[in-house]
């Protein structure tokens, strides 16, 4: 009865341990008797107990790795560089990946120093921000072939950083300062030229209202006289004696609008109390001899 239940207990065991689960993304390395067997996926899996045993779970996942570089530009300028290299074992060379490589990190930094150093000290600084796209480039090229036949894919390589010599970088700032303080006065200095155009053009506007103002002003005055003459031509009052009367109305209103301002300093000549009627006077007789001195001058014709 005993033996019964040991052997039991030992089925137990067996079974037990002859499945395993394999998780998502991971690749389990199974070797028989010490050598390799198989690469179990994602799943439940069987294996012979005591004779099968699990090596290693790899990782079949996209991984990154940074690289640190220093190095020196063509025209002298000492540069630290980050180059991102984001790489995943294939799946169907889980063994390869596992077995004929043991370091892929240290792999891949060594391949990664060689190419940027082969490559930037060719190139000025400037150079290098411009064509940091064919620096990574290179970089994968020069890893895909070679990491290939580890098991390795190379999916990317990015230049994550570019950080020159701090000296390079305080005069790098100076001259972008300069060159933003040289757009800055080139925008003010059209912005000034816009203002003065502008302000010429309002002027321009002003004064051509302002004629149409005195001109259309003109045309009242010369309409309400010419209305105010047919009036008095028609009460039998000829047009020289009209004219003067006209005169003499403008001068009274014009004395009218001064004296409606109290600050007015204006002096008119004459003011005498009589200067109105004197010029009135003075108007029509000089206007009469003008009639005469025409009628003279008829019979002549």
């Amino acid at each position: 009865m005993i033996f019964i239940w040991v052997a039991a207990f030992f089925g137990l065991i067996v079974l037990f341990a002859s499945f395993f689960t394999v998780k998502q993304e991971t690749a389990a390395l199974v070797e028989r008797l010490g050598k390799f067997h198989s690469a179990r996926h994602a799943g439940l899996h069987l294996k012979i107990p005591f004779i099968d045993q699990i090596s290693k779970r790899m990782n079949l996942r996209i991984q990154q790795l940074d690289v640190m570089i220093d190095t020196k530009t063509v025209d002298n300028v000492f540069v630290k560089m980050k180059i991102s290299v984001q790489f995943q074992v294939i799946r169907n060379q889980v063994a390869d990946a596992f077995y004929r490589l043991e370091s892929p990190h240290d792999q891949i930094t060594s391949y990664v120093f060689d190419v940027v150093r082969a490559e930037v000290p060719k190139l000025k600084l400037d150079d290098v921000f411009l064509k940091k796209d064919d620096i990574a480039v290179a970089v994968k090229a020069e890893l895909q072939e070679a990491m290939q036949s580890y098991g390795y894919d190379i999916i990317k390589a990015l230049v994550t950083d570019i950080d020159p010599d701090d000296q390079v970088k305080h005069a790098m700032n100076r001259i972008n300062a300069a060159e933003r303080e040289k757009t800055a006065a080139e925008y003010e200095s059209e912005a000034q030229r816009i203002r003065i155009v502008a302000v010429a053009k309002a002027e321009a506007e002003s004064k051509k209202l302002q004629g149409q103002g005195i001109a259309d002003q003109r045309r009242e005055i010369a309409k309400g006289l010419e209305e105010s003459v047919k009036m008095l031509n028609s009460v039998q009052i000829d047009a020289h004696e009209a004219s003067a009367l006209i005169v003499v109305t403008q001068h009274y209103d014009t004395l009218q609008s001064i004296g409606a301002n109290n600050r007015s300093n204006l002096v008119l000549l004459p003011n005498t109390p009589t200067a109105a009627s004197s010029m009135l006077n003075d108007l029509v007789a000089s206007m009469a001899v003008s009639k005469q001195l025409d009628l003279d001058d008829k019979p002549r014709k």
